[in-house]
């Protein structure tokens, strides 16, 4: 009787222990913030986050100018990794760490431009105005 009390209080110490580390692990990428859109030289830099989603999930993005879309990965290993933009048909597979730089023509005001993990769990969105 002893020993099956300890049995469930070490399995539930491990099970508890398990949610902790996945929850902690799971937060969005950091250093991407909402301002995450600035021009340089000419060109819209646009950059989101993948880890255990898309961070952020909505962008403004200006019209009419090129892109380039900075996607920042840092020991990614779920599905966010499996980047689909379906309306400029791009389909990589993302390094776990490090940035991946996407060219993303001009875009007409009010386009949406929208992209997703390979499950379709995760996705983010760029609105050009």
């Amino acid at each position: 009787m002893k020993t099956t009390y300890i049995s469930i209080i070490i399995v539930a110490l491990l099970i508890g222990g398990a949610i902790l580390f996945v929850g902690f692990n799971k937060a969005p990428i950091n250093n991407i913030t909402e301002s995450n859109v600035s021009i340089i030289d000419g060109k819209q830099i646009i950059e989101i986050g993948a880890k255990g989603g898309y961070a952020p999930k909505v962008s403004i993005a200006k019209a009419g100018i090129p892109n380039i879309l900075r996607v920042q990965t840092s020991g990614t290993f779920d599905c966010s990794s499996a980047l689909t933009i379906p309306s400029i048909s791009y389909r990589t597979n993302l390094p776990p760490s490090g940035i991946t730089e996407i060219e993303i023509p001009e875009q007409i005001p009010g386009t949406t431009l929208q992209g997703l993990c390979s499950m379709g769990m995760y996705s983010f969105k760029i609105e050009f105005k």
